[in-house]
């Protein structure tokens, strides 16, 4: 990340931690800068991700019981033996021991996804660079979405929503089969002024809804979202603002 302002100043602003001051300079410089607007994104993003995952159980009335009786013993007997004190010393160490497998549990399973989507990113970034060079952007050419549309039928085992936003600002220039994460994926390209924009769209494999994804490397903008049945990315070095307004287009 190019702005140093954004690794020193977003998590504090995120956690409440600046004055009042300092949070009005930053929401003014947050206004401007695409950079502290994606880091921040992807701090709530996170947030959002572990407050709807199931990561704790809540204890049963009868290890609450159990809790209370051996608390009320230890009270009433008072000063225990050397064995015993031994073993009540061995209490919090459990505890350490318990915290330390929670926090495994979180990173296993928030911060595991987070790697594979940032690798299936990388690979979606680097495909569409690869389409830049020439001859390589599109395997069909056309603005009809009735032509690009049946073109992947038969070469692919789906077949994706294809859908022309000239009107919008955003004229579709072809289609292409591409490869991500060892599958085949369709790759729809639109067009906006002189920028191009990959549509990269695959089967859903987890049954399950993507959680929105955005973020910007090496130059490249790109927004990741999906439903139960199918994922979309989309990649390009216009305007994320451009972006979000495609995809608003495609998910209505």
């Amino acid at each position: 990340m190019n702005c140093e302002l954004a690794q020193t100043t977003v998590h504090g602003y995120f956690d409440g931690e600046l004055d009042a001051v300092r949070s009005a300079e930053f929401e003014r410089h947050l206004e401007r800068c695409p950079e502290c607007q994606t880091a921040l994104e992807g701090i709530e993003s996170l947030r959002t991700l572990l407050q709807q995952s199931n990561l704790y159980e809540q204890a049963s009335p009868h290890l609450r019981e159990r809790i209370r009786e051996q608390l009320a013993e230890t009270s009433s007997a008072g000063r225990l033996p050397p064995v015993y004190s031994r073993r009540w010393f061995l209490v919090p160490t459990f505890g350490v021991l318990a915290a330390a497998a929670a926090v495994l549990a979180v990173v296993f399973f928030v911060l595991q996804p987070h790697t594979h989507a940032a690798r299936i990113t990388a690979e979606l970034i680097d495909a569409h660079v690869r389409s830049l060079q020439p001859g390589h952007l599109t395997d069909v050419q056309s603005t009809d979405q009735h032509t690009v549309k049946p073109w992947f039928d038969g070469k692919l085992d789906f077949i994706p929503p294809v859908s022309d936003y000239s009107e919008q600002g955003f004229p579709l220039v072809g289609g292409r089969l591409d490869v991500v994460d060892g599958h085949s994926v369709a790759a729809l390209v639109y067009s906006r002024r002189r920028h191009f924009i990959n549509l990269f769209v695959w089967p859903s494999r987890n049954k399950e809804t993507i959680f929105e994804t955005s973020g910007s490397r090496q130059g490249y903008n790109w927004i990741m979202w999906g439903s139960p049945d199918m994922e979309f990315c989309l990649v390009s070095d216009a305007a994320s603002g451009d972006l979000r307004g495609l995809k608003d287009l495609i998910t209505r």
